[in-house]
């Protein structure tokens, strides 16, 4: 996988995008990797934790475009249906934590990719761009499903059509990402986030990511049944067993992610 890298290390796996001198911009076989990167993290249990980043100045800034507008290049529609919508599903049906670190400018589907993730910290440098209406397209990835959800309907649309540059201390405080984090300390801080995600109750984590899915199409009703099944299957756990036990004896739990 020569346009992204694979590391797995301390129950963490780091996927980093590797076409610095294109500002980890995508092309097929990227995005091909990307997807295999997944499922092979997806397959992979000794993994709790996966952090996605960029390699150089950028997380990524989108598609290609020459690749897009080659005529032996693949179409817009197979780009989006076999690159780019795959590899959201599969991060949000990935059963652990993952954490978008951004550590520099996201844009495009880069930008979405990132709003796909669980949780997004970037560094003081870093900027999001819905940058589609400037050449003409509309946001894909993901991004008029996630934002809007984010941040409103109006400020959404605003971003979408207008595409203005939001920088890292301004997506915070509209609610797009988590936190932002100066670029020294930036690597030291994704990690301590990592490590703390990668020792909590793997399952239970899953079992939440997988109401927050469903949160939006669901009635109060039905997420209130999906809850009482998912908090059933968390109670079986061993995690919850070593959770409650911890909490008794007045210690620190030891999760195993099962």
């Amino acid at each position: 996988m020569s346009n992204i890298s694979l590391e797995i290390s301390e129950n963490i796996a780091t996927i980093t995008f590797q076409r610095p001198e294109k500002f980890n911009s995508f092309v097929r076989e990227m995005a091909l990797d990307f997807q295999d990167a997944l499922d092979s993290i997806a397959q992979n249990e000794q993994v709790r934790c996966v952090v996605i980043t960029g390699s150089g100045k950028a997380f990524c800034a989108g598609q290609d475009l020459q690749e897009a507008t080659d005529p032996d290049g693949p179409a817009l529609s197979k780009i989006v249906s076999e690159h780019y919508n795959p590899a959201i599903l599969k991060i949000r049906d990935l059963k652990k934590p993952v954490i978008a670190a951004v550590n520099g400018v996201a844009a495009g589907a880069g930008a979405n990719i990132a709003l796909a993730c669980d949780i997004v910290v970037a560094t003081e440098s870093a900027s999001f761009i819905q940058a589609f209406s400037k050449i003409g397209l509309i946001p894909d990835s993901g991004g008029t499903y996630t934002l809007p959800r984010l941040i409103g309907l109006q400020r959404a649309s605003a971003l979408m059509m207008m595409g203005d540059k939001v920088s890292a201390a301004d997506a915070v405080q509209m609610g797009m990402i988590y936190k932002v984090f100066p670029n020294e300390t930036f690597a030291d801080e994704v990690r301590k986030m990592a490590l703390h995600l990668a020792s909590m109750p793997t399952l239970g984590l899953a079992y939440t990511k997988m109401a927050l899915n469903q949160t939006f199409s669901n009635n109060m009703e039905q997420q209130l049944q999906l809850e009482d099944e998912l908090q059933t299957l968390a109670g079986n756990t061993e995690d919850y067993k070593e959770g409650t036990g911890a909490f008794l004896e007045k210690r620190v739990p030891k999760f195993m992610g099962k």
